[in-house]
């Protein structure tokens, strides 16, 4: 190439480690994009899904899929949970999970009841009392919330009224303050035309949506881009300047 400098060999090995590191990042973040969507695919068909019994999955859930399953047991009525502000609408509100006692075991379930909007005031909405006998109860076996970052430490601790309330969901921290076990995820219950809650579940991914992995993908294959024509560029030769005569 005529129009090049020579470059050293030292340039050449960086430009190309360098260019194939962020095209190995963008094809990285391109498979997690992909993976997501699948998750997403497998989520929505699970709300059509045939149902099972919980104890079949109960302990050990099958890895990336959301069983659509049937328990029956009671409410530990007196022992709700309210998570402040959800990702659900710009009203405000809270989603609302129930401890549930399946029958003829020892560890309690997460029941998500739905989510019922704000009222206007900083206070949480009524809620409506909870049946104390035996229910038999269906939906997604899904895993819990997400956390995001737990700032603020444990808040169910710091509070002696039910309903407890809080800006995440840590199941950990639930078992310690009902001194029970809980299994490892929630019931988000099928909606209910006769329900006050709203049962639109989705999977949260809020926090890396599939889209955000493809403009990070588009964002590394971009470095890789740009590393070449800064080679290109530093190396291209000088045109010589004419002089005046």
């Amino acid at each position: 190439m005529s129009w090049m400098r020579k470059p050293s060999w030292w340039s050449v090995l960086l430009t190309i480690a360098g260019a194939l590191v962020f095209v190995r990042l963008g094809i990285w973040q391109l498979h997690r994009a992909d993976y997501k969507d699948e998750l997403l695919r497998r989520y929505a068909a699970a709300a059509s899904a045939p149902v099972q019994a919980f104890d079949a999955v109960a302990s050990q859930p099958p890895q990336d899929a959301y069983p659509r399953v049937r328990v029956q047991g009671a409410y530990r009525a007196d022992r709700l949970y309210l998570l402040d502000n959800p990702k659900h609408d710009n009203l405000g509100g809270v989603e609302v999970f129930a401890p549930f006692q399946p029958h003829g075991q020892s560890r309690v379930l997460m029941v998500d009841l739905g989510f019922l909007p704000g009222n206007g005031t900083d206070k949480a909405p009524q809620l409506p009392p909870l049946p104390t006998d035996e229910q038999t109860l269906q939906g997604l076996y899904e895993p819990p919330p997400g956390t995001g970052f737990e700032m603020g430490g444990n808040a169910l601790v710091q509070q002696t009224q039910w309903p407890k309330t809080s800006i995440y969901l840590d199941l950990d921290q639930i078992a310690s303050d009902l001194h029970a076990a809980l299994y490892p995820r929630v019931l988000a219950l099928d909606a209910d035309p006769a329900s006050i809650y709203v049962r639109v579940h989705t999977l949260d991914l809020s926090s890396m949506p599939p889209a955000r992995h493809r403009a990070y993908a588009f964002q590394w294959f971009t470095f890789a881009l740009a590393a070449v024509v800064i080679f290109l560029v530093l190396h291209r030769k000088k045109r010589p300047t004419k002089s005046k005569s």
